[in-house]
């Protein structure tokens, strides 16, 4: 499955999606954002859930080769 438009994210999982294309750990990220990393560790979850990916690398290829990171400008 390839992103496309029509799934929907969250503030907070478009905010984590912003800090998953840079490489950065569910700590920093968690740093970054002000939340704990138990709380980035879930939202991390849902974003590989909603993708169909295998894994956070996996979901930032799949939303970068559909096109996500050009709609957000």
């Amino acid at each position: 499955m390839a992103y496309n438009k029509y799934i929907k994210f969250n503030d907070i999982e478009k905010k984590i999606i912003e800090q998953l294309k840079y490489g950065y750990s569910n700590a920093k990220i968690g740093e970054i954002l002000h939340f704990s990393r138990h709380t980035i560790k879930y939202h991390v979850s849902s974003i590989i859930c909603k993708t169909g990916a295998a894994n956070r690398i996996n979901a930032v290829y799949l939303l970068s080769a559909g096109g996500y990171f050009k709609e957000i400008g």
